[in-house]
């Protein structure tokens, strides 16, 4: 992972973070938008007490549905971190008043030098909580190698297998073999198995994610073949049902729409005939339920 040449994502910018700023707008430092207790959709992951979610600003993809998009792609967080001591000082003290051991670093593949100097931080420090990396799917082979003996739990998206919905709805040339190497790499360092402690909590391991869009069914049949296919069968799927248009999506043909019973069964449906039987959906309503706000004050997920 070098910095000073940037090639932390597969954009490989080659610019210099110290003077200046590639695809992802974010320079040398960390740039965090939140940090807080998030109890998410997966169960097994931080269990009942739930993760300390690290959210960095900026993204390395563009998508115009993006449930995230404030901190993605504007910049309303009046609360950034931008050093790699007040992130772990912060991290330490929700680890220690909320009783958590879970730490979940959210859209990192643009910032994972930084993400690496935070866990080294924190182990110095003698925290050595449980390591989640939740990513877009849109990493670097490389940094991921670099990674290995840092991240216990990947929790990677897989959102497209054509490349043609993958740059119009997210600016990601060459998204589906860059997620797919990706995931594979993963998949080297931790295999099929998902660890889970006495309380079901996970431990190490893969976790899938892929959000269902309304009027992309085969999209998301032919992500699963390729995870059935060229992965393996006995991966856990979390299969997310929670889409709602927001941000650039809303007057979309397609996005502006919630996706429909007809659809989410057509692709869960197929996840039962491919063996994808490993994992997780959702009801749904559950669009009504993961709706983060990040320019109120106190958590982003907190209740409206």
């Amino acid at each position: 992972m070098d910095i000073h040449h940037c090639d932390l994502c597969p954009r490989q910018c080659g610019v210099d973070r110290a003077v200046s700023t590639g695809f992802c707008g974010i320079d040398h430092r960390p740039h965090i938008a939140e940090i807080c207790v998030h109890r998410g959709e997966e169960p097994v992951l931080g269990g009942g007490r739930g993760v300390c979610n690290v959210f960095f600003s900026s993204c390395n993809l563009r998508c115009v549905f993006c449930q995230n998009y404030e901190i993605s792609q504007q910049a309303v967080s009046k609360k950034e971190i931008t050093t790699i001591s007040d992130a772990a000082t912060r991290i330490a003290s929700i680890l220690c008043s909320e009783n958590i051991d879970t730490v979940g670093f959210v859209s990192p593949s643009h910032q994972a030098l930084q993400m690496k100097c935070i866990i080294d931080l924190l182990r110095r420090r003698g925290f050595n909580p449980t390591i989640v990396y939740n990513t877009n799917g849109y990493d670097s082979v490389e940094t991921l190698r670099e990674l290995e003996g840092y991240v216990d739990i990947y929790l990677p998206d897989f959102k497209y297998a054509s490349d043609d919905i993958a740059v119009k709805y997210s600016s990601a040339p060459g998204y589906s073999a860059t997620a797919l190497a990706a995931i594979k790499e993963m998949y080297r360092q931790k295999g099929d198995a998902l660890t889970l402690d006495a309380d079901g909590t996970a431990r190490s391991g893969i976790i899938i994610r892929h959000l269902v869009l309304p009027g992309n069914v085969f999209n998301s049949i032919n992500v699963l073949k390729k995870v059935a296919y060229d992965i393996s069968p006995d991966i856990h799927i979390s299969l997310m049902s929670q889409y709602y248009p927001e941000f650039k999506a809303t007057n979309d043909e397609k996005l502006g729409k919630l996706v429909s019973q007809k659809e989410y069964f057509k692709v869960t449906e197929a996840a039962e005939t491919l063996g994808l039987v490993n994992g997780w959906v959702q009801q749904l309503d559950s669009n009504k339920v993961y709706r983060p706000d990040f320019s109120r004050e106190g958590s982003p997920f907190e209740k409206k």
